[in-house]
């Protein structure tokens, strides 16, 4: 458990600057600071409840309604929000998959904030390194017991691959 705790609580501090992007996008909508939030608290030593799971598909709806909207980085912010929830929920089956539970907030957090800056890929890029700073050896050995990254997933799958290289 407390390896989820420190897995929950990287992903919700590699995803919280998304959640200013997607606010300025969707004022008043506060899905993805409260899956943020719970992600937060399940790192702070609350229960694993379905509280969170509850916040994760609350910010996969969003994720959907930006999209529908035509709000790219709002769209991936919220995703970003999703990943840190979802983190709690890491699966210890070796997939590599569940990389995405770990890395998925900051992959999709990259993203958002590339296309906040016009689709520039040095800003992603950037917060990759980031995030890297941000694990701390508990993550990075929880990582370690994962496969690599899986391939595919457009830009958001890259920033995700370049982050699980950086990290191993």
């Amino acid at each position: 458990m407390a390896e989820l705790r420190a897995v929950a609580g990287y992903a919700a501090a590699c995803a919280k600057p998304a959640t200013e992007i997607f606010e300025r996008a969707r004022p008043g909508d506060r899905r993805t600071r409260t899956a943020i939030e719970a992600a937060q608290t399940f790192a702070g030593g609350a229960k694993r409840t379905k509280a969170i799971r509850d916040s994760a598909w609350a910010a996969h709806r969003a994720f959907q309604e930006a999209r529908d909207a035509g709000q790219p980085a709002a769209g991936e912010a919220a995703r970003a929000a999703v990943a840190a929830a979802s983190a709690a929920f890491l699966h210890p089956l070796a997939k590599a998959t569940q990389v995405l539970h770990i890395l998925g907030s900051a992959a999709h957090t990259a993203r958002a904030l590339e296309l906040e800056a016009g689709d520039d890929p040095t800003v992603g890029n950037a917060y990759i390194e980031t995030a890297r700073d941000l694990a701390d050896p508990t993550v990075t050995d929880v990582l370690a017991r994962y496969p690599d990254a899986p391939g595919g997933r457009g830009r958001v799958g890259e920033l995700l691959r370049l982050l699980d290289r950086s990290l191993r």
